[in-house]
Formats: structure tokens, sequence, C-alpha cells
């Protein structure tokens, strides 16, 4: 399998996954150029895509649906209360009905050879997913935009070979930065972004020897910065109980606006 971000960060998120057969987008929160662009510098296109998998609504994850689905039929998989929203909402343009499929948390989807679980997240929007993906014997996962995290969330992360998670922001940068005060309390708030701290901590608490790569994503462009989520989240893990540094470990920062390191395993 293989994983990698084409751009991951609160202007734009959208991640490229793939089996031997089978190839997908979740989210797609950069222009349908900017995809193309990014699946190019793979090797792909967006002919190559089987589907386009939605977390939730909000536009830096679904700027570009509307103009791939409309020219390349790709079908659209999301939960019902996030497929609603997107049809009201109408900054994607429309979309033919007969694209979207509705996905429920807990339910396995099949797309190809990729089998997909989304599971519940708390984020301030209509019904939010992450998802778990496996194929093969091997699993990884994206998941961001969680405002917390407990254990119904730590097992659908177990046993993973590469995941996409969420170091969204430094926690004093925000509360001392030049948002407004209510908006900083949504983004720190338990529907709102995990910390960088919030993010080794559970990730301390799902590392496991298959782990082949790490990536944080969705970074705040103005509330941390990539060498500081990177150095909290292994002071985070090697502070904590798992038998690992965490400097010893496969993490990098994906990219704000470029294609990052991909991750095969």
């Amino acid at each position: 399998m293989y994983l990698c971000s084409l751009a991951s960060g609160s202007s734009g998120n959208c991640i490229f996954a793939a089996s031997g057969g089978t190839s997908i987008l979740i989210d797609a929160g950069l222009s349908g150029k900017r995809t193309e662009a990014g699946l190019n510098e793979l090797g792909y296109t967006g002919t190559d895509l089987d589907g386009i998998v939605i977390t939730h609504e909000h536009i830096d994850h679904i700027k570009g649906l509307g103009v791939l689905a409309r020219k390349l039929g790709i079908p659209i998989y999301a939960t019902h209360g996030t497929i609603k929203r997107i049809r009201q909402d109408g900054r994607v343009g429309k979309i033919p009905d007969e694209l979207f499929y509705e996905v429920e948390a807990d339910e396995q989807v099949e797309i190809g050879d990729l089998v997909l679980e989304p599971f519940t997240i708390s984020h301030d929007a209509a019904e939010p997913v992450a998802y778990r993906i496996e194929c093969g014997g091997r699993a990884c996962a994206v998941a961001t935009d969680m405002g917390i995290y407990d254990s119904y969330v730590i097992q659908h992360l177990q046993n993973l070979d590469a995941l996409l998670i969420e170091a969204n922001h430094d926690t004093n940068m925000l509360f001392t930065g030049p948002y407004p005060y209510p908006l900083k309390v949504r983004i720190a708030g338990d529907t709102g972004h995990l910390s960088n701290e919030m993010t080794g901590k559970l990730l301390d608490q799902i590392m496991n020897d298959r782990m082949k790569g790490i990536m944080l994503g969705h970074l705040s462009a103005e509330n941390n910065y990539p060498a500081l989520a990177y150095e909290t989240v292994c002071d985070e893990i090697t502070e904590g109980d798992c038998p690992y540094n965490g400097k010893d470990l496969p993490i990098e920062v994906a990219p704000r606006d470029t294609v990052g390191v991909p991750v095969e395993f």
C-alpha cells in the first residue's frame, strides 16, 4: 500500500492512498488543478481514482470536490450528514446525485481491493468521520479534525502500518496569537482540533513495531511550526509509557502546500 499527503493544513487537505489496484483520495480540499498536479508528481492522474472519500464538509476538505467529481465522474463516499451539508452549502457547485455513496461509522465499505472503516470523531461538523483503510493484511488511517480522542478512537488506530494524524496547534501560540478569543476557544475545544501535545499522547498509545511512517498533518499556519510540532510530539512519545523514543520513529510533517514524503508499506 501507499499513503501520501498532497497537501495538509488549515487551507487545504487532500490525501492519496493506493494499493496495487485501487487508488483514492481522502478529502479534496485543493483546487482541481492542484490536485491533478499532485497526483502527477506521484505518477498518477485523476482518471486513476476509484473514489473520493470525504471526512466532513468544511471547505478546506471539499474545495475541489465538485470540479473533480463532475469532470471525471468519480464516486464520492461520505456520511449522510456530510452529503446533506455539501448539497445545501453550494460552494462546490451541483454534484450529480448518482455520484454520492453514503457510508456509516463502524460499517465497512469496499472500494476495489481497499476496505475502509469510517469511525466517528469529535469535530464541529455535521457527521464527521476519520478512516481506517486496509488491504491484504496491511492498514493505514487518516485522522484529523478531532477536538478530543477516547478509547474508541484509540481502538480504531491500533496495529497500523502508516498514519496521517492531526497536530494542529501549539497551545501557547494559539492563546497568545492574533485569533479572536471565541475562535481560540473553538479550536482548543472538544469539537476543534488536536494540539501537538495531545497528538503525542495519542501516538504514545498506538505505536507498534509495524509502523512504517507517521505523518503529522493539518498544521495551523498561524499557531504552529513544523519543527515545533515534530519536537513536541516526539517529546510526548519519549516521556510516555510506550517503549519507544520519539526520534527513533519514522515521523514526518506533512507539508501545508506541497506533496509530502510517500509512505509505502
